[in-house]
């Protein structure tokens, strides 16, 4: 079976169990021992999953507060001594509602009605974009707490990332357009939880659409949550130390991360292929990576890709702003000079996927407007999405285009946020606005992470 839209591992998916009428039960019969579903959006209440064992009382508290009429739940996956306990709450007929006819008025012009139609569609359009941020900031969230207690109970915290590693498929990978281009906004002190999750989406998205099989997609995806967890082994001395000021001895101290991350790894019973992946996530296609300087096939597939997304950020994000790149520039310069560095298909597919402007690249259009590109157009690369700077809008509700509905509108170049004047720089906030963070290292130095 490959990893294709479709078939995403869905841990919410009905058993025949689940579909038995009985297996619900109304808030009230909710008890500690039930194994129960949430059908809501995960990012639209307090748990950190969707399914799970009810433990406490403080939990059944926070079920019936959600308001939900009934709730699913798995006898299998029970205490028996919880489901005997239980007289299942037959299942209400849904109810029914009549359409509402629209009240749209006749005399309208066409010129009122497509433009009331494309407020509509923008305002769908942002609704599904707050819910990614909401699961993007969720999914943060839980990343720190799990990194908090990985040392001191690690096959829980292994379990807990593989459940993250499903959620996070559903939540992002199916609206790859608009998770390509929410908003990350980095919270002090927490850079190192956003980088695990954009690392982890984006591996996630390219594996998808080379046709991984689905394990292996999983193992990619825990492969890229843990990949720097060997950094807590790293001393703050060296690891908040800028790059550009450290000494060879501390180059070649952080570069240790990746064998330290690796044994934790055995020790936290991570499947061998995450191993892999944790120790190679630096290795490079020509030989020129770290701990191992492997070359080609030697390197693991997953690593392989991992390693290529680690140098894009790279470059996008250094340390140092004035260094940093345009995405559209950072691509054209990993293909045109660097590509031996990469494996050359996944390469090809990434370009494709985050097309010639990629998602933080700020434009210049053929009406003088300066735009960030927001997601990308995979069957018209030259027409993203694109949130328009107007000091006369209020940047919260910034004007968003779809360039392949403005035909009269085109790309004229791309520009670094370096050369933006301030007020529009804080209004387009490009750095904040995209999704992947990923390494803030230098590519002169081959990064450190």
């Amino acid at each position: 079976m490959v990893w294709m839209p479709g078939y995403l591992r869905d841990t919410n998916a009905m058993t025949p169990e689940d579909l038995n009428e009985n297996c619900f039960v109304s808030p009230e019969q909710l008890c500690i021992g039930l194994y129960v579903f949430i059908d809501l959006p995960w990012f639209s209440h307090s748990f950190s999953f969707n399914n799970f064992k009810i433990r406490s009382t403080d939990q059944i508290k926070g079920l019936r507060e959600l308001g939900v009429k009934r709730f699913r739940y798995d006898p299998a996956r029970s205490d028996v001594s919880a489901v005997s306990a239980l007289t299942p709450a037959k299942a209400a007929p849904p109810s029914v509602s009549s359409p509402v006819p629209s009240q749209a008025v006749l005399d309208d012009s066409p010129e009122l009605v497509e433009k009331r139609q494309r407020i509509e569609r923008l305002k769908e359009r942002r609704e599904k974009i707050g819910n990614v941020e909401k699961a993007f900031v969720k999914a943060a969230a839980i990343m720190r707490n799990i990194n908090r207690s990985l040392q001191s109970r690690p096959k829980e915290c292994l379990e807990e990332v593989g459940e993250l590693v499903d959620q996070m498929a559903r939540a992002f990978l199916e609206a790859p357009e608009l998770t390509l281009h929410v908003m990350g906004e980095k919270a002090g002190g927490e850079e190192v939880y956003y980088h695990g999750l954009n690392t982890s989406i984006l591996s996630m998205m390219l594996a998808k659409e080379l046709g991984v099989s689905m394990e292996d997609g999983r193992m990619l995806g825990l492969g890229a949550l843990m990949h720097d967890i060997g950094l807590m082994d790293i001393p703050d001395r060296v690891l908040k130390k800028n790059p550009e000021e450290l000494t060879h001895a501390e180059i070649e101290l952080r570069k240790l991360h990746c064998e330290y991350g690796a044994r934790m790894a055995v020790r936290a019973g991570l499947p061998e292929a995450v191993q892999l992946v944790i120790f190679q996530h630096h290795e490079m296609v020509d030989g020129s990576g770290y701990p191992k300087g492997l070359k080609g096939e030697s390197i693991h597939r997953l690593a392989r890709i991992i390693s290529l997304v680690n140098y894009y950020d790279n470059l996008c994000n250094p340390m140092d702003l004035a260094k940093a790149l345009t995405p559209h520039e950072a691509l054209s310069l990993m293909f045109a000079q660097r590509r031996a560095k990469f494996d050359a298909k996944v390469l090809q597919l990434m370009i494709r996927c985050l097309g010639v402007y990629p998602p933080g690249s700020i434009v210049k259009l053929s009406n003088d407007a300066l735009a960030l590109v927001q997601s990308v157009n995979p069957q018209k690369p030259l027409r993203p999405w694109v949130m328009i700077y107007d000091p006369a809008v209020p940047k919260e509700e910034a004007i968003m285009l779809d360039l392949e509905q403005e035909p009269e509108i085109n790309i004229s170049k791309a520009i670094r946020p370096i050369q933006l004047p301030a007020a529009v720089y804080d209004y387009l906030s490009p750095r904040k606005r995209v999704t992947y963070f990923f390494d803030a290292d230098t590519a002169q130095n081959g990064g450190h992470k």
